[in-house]
């Protein structure tokens, strides 16, 4: 007994409770005692380079405007493609959603769990869905074959671009070749979208900057309260600090006088 007691003081002594690991990080924020970076190698400011890029060559060759400007762009796809008429672009604008099912269905993981990952398709979504309609309405450009004024940005290109983002960020850490199909199919919905003669070359270059922007930020703000946490699945997320669990041992001893006594010890993993 007077060994039991001198160990357990002991272990008492020595260990220092550990505090609950943080859930509630952004999923990309910058671990504590990390060096701070400087602003222009943030993640927002690296999540926005290449919409910020899309967008901005959108706004440069819009009507007549910029090197190759969308008017004479479409000029030259309805004097090439003068009879195209396809409706595959309504439907592939959620063929990267279709992919990323079908995978996660085969027992492929992404970076979240299911419910984290359904989360953010609903932010993005409502983002994209915003930004493409404040635009719209702000522009009021009419569209290529003067149906109604809603041209710019393309919806269809920025649902496409939206969700081939969320597969390229979800299953990057098992294959790139995931993001490369979303992308070529979300590049395929842009293409038909001028050839069927309803948007410009603006409109669907800017769509694709809206639909990744979108998806960059509802990953950069999304908070994982629901689930697991991407730290807890090996090979994902932040390394999060856990809390450290003890081990408890229990062995045989002889006591002063000959006596049979048990020795109990605890030790940090």
């Amino acid at each position: 007994m007077l060994a039991l007691s001198l160990l357990a003081s002991t272990a008492r002594a020595q260990t220092v409770p550990a505090s609950p690991a943080d859930t509630t990080l952004h999923k990309f924020q910058t671990p504590l005692g990390a060096a701070r970076q400087p602003w222009y190698r943030g993640k927002l400011v690296r999540a926005s380079i290449v919409p910020a890029l899309l967008i901005g060559y959108g706004v440069s060759v819009y009507d007549d405007h910029g090197f190759y400007s969308s008017r004479r762009a479409q000029a030259d796809l309805q004097r090439n493609f003068p009879t195209f008429s396809s409706h595959l672009d309504d439907y592939g604008q959620y063929a990267p959603y279709l992919e990323l099912g079908a995978v996660l269905a085969f027992g492929v993981d992404g970076r979240n769990d299911r419910v984290n990952l359904a989360l953010i398709v609903a932010k993005s979504e409502l983002l994209m869905l915003g930004l493409v309609e404040i635009t719209k309405r702000a522009t009021h450009h009419l569209r290529p074959d003067g149906s109604d004024y809603r041209s710019f940005p393309s919806g269809h290109t920025s649902q496409a671009f939206l969700a081939a983002s969320i597969v390229h960020t979800e299953l990057r850490d098992k294959s790139q070749w995931y993001g490369v199909g979303a992308y070529a199919v979300a590049t395929t919905v842009g293409a038909f979208r001028m050839l069927n003669n309803k948007h410009w070359e603006s409109d669907v270059l800017a769509g694709a900057g809206y639909g990744i922007l979108s998806a960059h930020l509802a990953y950069l703000s999304h908070r994982h309260r629901w689930g697991r946490h991407p730290a807890d699945r090996p090979g994902v997320g932040l390394a999060l600090p856990k809390p450290t669990k003890g081990e408890w041992q229990l062995s045989p001893t002889m006591l002063p006088g000959g006596g049979l006594g048990v020795c109990a010890s605890w030790q940090a993993k």
